[in-house]
């Protein structure tokens, strides 16, 4: 079978359930061999790596009879945004109740209030917290915007994906700057 190399960002399930985001390709120095880093979206975010060939390799079916998916690690983020839109919709924030009213769209010519709000928000919470509060205001422009401040590239694709993903990357970096501070 002839899958697809996985590519940074996207999401994968692993045949037990849970899912993963791929952080790189690489390469291992002594064998060659190609190496995939992925880190857990759950628990404490560790880390992991796993030959390519495993990776991309069928649920062992002798092992784990009962396993739901054909696959070891299943794509969930790219073909299928079906998912990443829900979680998009999860996000229950009213338009206008709930949104401040220097956060609303900016006048022709003017910086965009809830860029600047996210420039000076002293934590990670605080971004989060304004993301989420222009939800259904939010673009592909303010999506890279946001990305570019806080140094993550975040593919193209849809709106509701991207902002899924640069929600991700804000919480994933929020936790560990919960638990750095004392």
């Amino acid at each position: 079978m002839n899958r697809k190399l996985p590519r940074p960002f996207e999401i994968y399930r692993h045949f037990k359930g849970k899912d993963y985001q791929i952080i790189c390709m690489a390469r291992d120095a002594d064998t060659g061999e190609d190496i995939v880093v992925y880190q857990a979206l759950y628990g404490d975010y560790a880390c992991y790596t796993r030959p390519l060939s495993q990776f991309l390799s069928e649920t062992d079916r002798e092992k784990y009879p009962d396993a739901a998916q054909t696959q070891r690690f299943q794509e969930i983020s790219a073909p299928e945004e079906k998912e990443a839109a829900e979680a998009f919709a999860s996000v229950q924030v009213s338009p206008k109740s709930s949104v401040p009213k220097e956060m609303e769209e900016p006048k022709p010519g003017e910086a965009d209030p809830a860029l600047l709000a996210f420039l000076d928000a002293d934590t990670m919470e605080e971004k989060s917290n304004i993301l989420v509060s222009i939800r259904h205001r939010i673009t592909n422009r303010l999506i890279d915007d946001f990305a570019v401040t806080l140094d993550v590239v975040i593919p193209e694709g849809s709106v509701d994906v991207r902002y899924q993903q640069l929600l991700n990357s804000i919480r994933m970096v929020q936790k560990y700057e919960i638990e750095r501070s004392w």
